[in-house]
Parts: C-alpha cells; sequence; structure tokens
C-alpha cells in the first residue's frame, strides 16, 4: 500500500503516461507496448541497483536533478516516450525508492493494459488472466514452483510460460511474467490483482463470486446488474463452484464481503443459539 505522497506521485505519473501515449506531449511513433515492456524493464533495472535506486527517489535532492539522472541513464537505450515517463516519475515525491520501483511497474503494467484496450483485446486480457490465476491457484504443486525463491526466476518464469505459450494473447503473457519474477505474493493472487487491475483499465469494478453450482446467463445478468447499482459502476463477474456453499452465493467485492450461501446463514443462525 503506497503512503500518501507517492499515491499522489503514481496519479501525477499516470497523467503524465496517458499524455505521452496519447501523443499529446512527446512522441507518438512509440506504440503502447513498446512503452510497458520498457518501464518493466525499467523497474526490474532499478530495482537491482540500490544507487541509482537512491538518486532517483531522494527527496532531499532537487526534482530537476532526479530527472537529470533519469535522462542521462537511460538516454540510447530506450525510447524518447519511456525515458520522458521515467526522468517526470522520478521528478516526483516518493515516500520511498520502493514505491519508486513499485510505481514504475504499475505503469509499465498499465501501459500494456492501455495497448490491450486500444486493440480491442482488454475483456480478452482481463478473462485470461483470471483464469490462469484461477489454474494456478488450484494446483498447489505448480504455484509453489512458482514462487519457489530457490529456483532462479529465469527458471520459474520459463515455467510459467511452457504453461501459458499460445494459449493467452501476448499482453496476459508479458504481464504474468513479470508478477511472477517480482512479487513477493503467491503467484495466484499476484496475477489476481492483475486481472483486478484490467478491469480497473476499463472502469470496472470486479466481483468475485462463490456458487454452489453454476449460474445460469439470466443469474449472471441479474447479479451483475445489482451489484452496478450497489457500486454505482459496471461490474464483471468472477465466478467461482463450490459445492459446500449447499446453495446460494457469496461475492466480494475489494474488501467487501457478501455471504448469501444456505451455510453461511446456517453459520449465522449457529452463532446466534450459543
Amino acid at each position: 500500500m503506497y503512503a500518501a505522497s507517492s499515491r499522489e506521485a503514481l496519479e501525477g505519473a499516470r497523467v503524465e503516461l496517458e499524455t505521452v501515449l496519447r501523443g499529446t506531449s512527446a512522441s507518438s511513433d512509440t506504440d503502447a507496448v513498446t512503452v510497458g515492456e520498457e518501464l518493466l524493464s525499467v523497474s526490474d533495472a532499478v530495482s537491482g541497483d540500490r544507487s541509482l535506486r537512491i538518486a532517483l527517489a531522494d527527496s532531499s535532492t532537487a526534482p530537476d536533478t532526479r530527472a537529470a539522472v533519469a535522462d542521462k541513464v537511460l538516454t540510447g537505450k530506450v525510447s524518447d516516450a519511456t525515458r520522458s515517463i521515467v526522468s517526470s516519475t522520478a521528478a516526483r515525491a516518493w515516500s520511498s525508492d520502493a514505491d519508486l520501483v513499485e510505481g514504475l511497474r504499475r505503469l509499465g503494467r498499465e501501459a500494456l493494459l492501455l495497448a490491450a484496450k486500444d486493440a480491442g483485446k482488454s475483456d480478452a486480457v482481463e478473462d485470461e488472466l483470471f483464469r490462469l490465476a484461477r489454474v494456478i491457484k488450484g494446483d498447489t504443486a505448480l504455484e509453489q514452483a512458482l514462487s519457489d525463491r530457490a529456483r532462479s526466476t529465469a527458471d520459474r518464469t520459463a515455467l510459467l510460460r511452457k504453461l501459458i505459450d499460445g494459449k493467452v494473447d501476448t499482453i496476459t503473457e508479458r504481464l504474468a511474467v513479470n508478477a511472477v519474477a517480482t512479487t513477493e505474493e503467491l503467484p495466484g493472487d499476484a496475477v489476481d490483482e492483475l486481472s483486478q487491475l484490467a478491469a480497473a483499465s476499463n472502469g470496472r469494478k470486479v466481483a468475485y463470486v462463490t456458487s454452489a453450482g453454476e449460474l445460469s446467463s439470466d443469474q449472471r445478468n441479474a447479479l451483475a446488474a445489482k451489484l452496478t447499482e450497489i457500486y454505482s459502476a459496471p461490474v464483471t463477474l468472477h465466478v467461482d463452484i463450490d459445492p459446500e456453499l449447499l446453495g446460494g452465493v457469496v461475492v466480494r467485492v475489494g474488501d467487501e464481503r457478501i455471504d448469501g450461501s444456505i451455510s453461511g446463514k446456517i453459520a449465522t443462525l449457529r452463532r446466534g443459539l450459543r
């Protein structure tokens, strides 16, 4: 979770990212995929270089000086668009160097999602990320292998690539591989967060629905309409089946949980009888 100053810095950096990618203030001949991939590579490089990390995030140094460091380091190594975004990002007030690294990584991911949106593939990418998260979470051995720090990053990402090669969009693959390579979370959770980020890029919220059985199209539409009304935003449903619920559904949106299952009602009744 970002501190207040880092949240403000990230919001400003997002504006710069969108401005550059839309071609209103910088070169428009570099596509969003290239910028996204370069930003992810830059975040990895900065993360692994302590002196550079501090030089770019040191709040005691003038913003112009931090931006100049970024310019010097990146000139000739990345596109002008990426260099402009990183320089602007470094000039902002970050609470810590770790927040700066994570901010650059977040910008890279959002650039790739903007590319998917422009290509009309955002729904497919979101769905692929959700399904991949379910596959990883549903296979304990796979998740352990992907999160095993005794294995090299190259080994872990090669395992993931073997699993999804040719089965998902290239943007989905790039996002998932980066998440597995860089996250401290369980890989399934990290990929799940990417699916939420994909939904947010389209102005939607994600509702994780656990149902005792398959929901019909009419039931899905009715539930989505009700949640859209509650949250005043379009809602994407991600549905899992759990027969142990006996009936009904459990819905989670962000930190909120709505338990409308029969097992949930039985548990409530039991607590009331104690």
